[in-house]
């Protein structure tokens, strides 16, 4: 791979994982304003990662960059397109891999299977004009005043922990939902699930909707 593709990885990378705590935060701060509770909207059973917000921080970068000078009406309406679409699949992709999504719009006006809807949509194409003006640009420099080669060692073994992370929480929602269904824990790696990252634990996580009972 040439170092200009690495390099490229490389950025890409550290904005994913930027947009992964970013999100995790700004979400947990929101729901604790609305609602008054402490909500963990992390993605993975350790640590502050929400994925669904990295990916869309890498999204929106690809598809803003080039067009990071127009006016923003045509970062409007990419970010609201784009932004659409990339909710819709990520929903379906949830409920393939996981047998459950995180959200559900279906009580919200001009919703589309409850997957996407107007409000959020309009959202999207705001948070479009505002990441590739005003956020992007920190995160990139910042990206250049770390150390590359620590960075890159960082960057790998971060990686390596949420490949890592990803499979455990995936074993955890299977371990749960057959709990739900009275199945006893098979093994002592279960009993540990069972002990841990449990329903109560997915239930906080996934905001009501991890899939007990699949």
């Amino acid at each position: 791979m040439k170092k200009e593709n690495i390099e490229k990885l490389y950025n890409l990378f550290w904005i994913f994982i930027f947009g992964c705590v970013a999100g995790w935060i700004i979400e947990g701060l929101w729901t604790f304003i609305k609602k008054g509770v402490i909500i963990n909207h992390s993605a993975v059973v350790i640590g502050p990662f929400n994925m669904a917000y990295g990916l869309c921080a890498c999204v929106l970068s690809a598809m803003l960059y080039k067009h990071r000078n127009d006016n923003n009406f045509k970062l409007f309406i990419i970010g609201f397109v784009g932004g659409t679409i990339l909710e819709y699949l990520m929903s379906i992709g949830m409920e393939l891999v996981l047998g459950f999504t995180a959200w559900d719009y279906s009580a919200k006006p001009f919703n589309i299977n409850g997957r996407v809807c107007l409000m959020y949509s309009l959202f999207w194409g705001l948070l479009a004009i505002f990441w590739i003006k005003t956020i992007y640009p920190f995160v990139i420099n910042f990206i250049k005043k770390l150390d590359y080669d620590i960075g890159k060692r960082l960057a790998i073994g971060l990686a390596i922990f949420l490949v890592c992370d990803m499979l455990l929480t995936y074993s955890a929602v299977e371990r749960a939902q057959a709990a739900e269904r009275g199945i006893p824990p098979q093994n002592a790696y279960e009993e540990v699930l069972d002990r841990t990252f449990n329903k109560e634990y997915l239930t906080n996580m996934f905001n009501n909707n991890w899939g007990g009972g699949k």
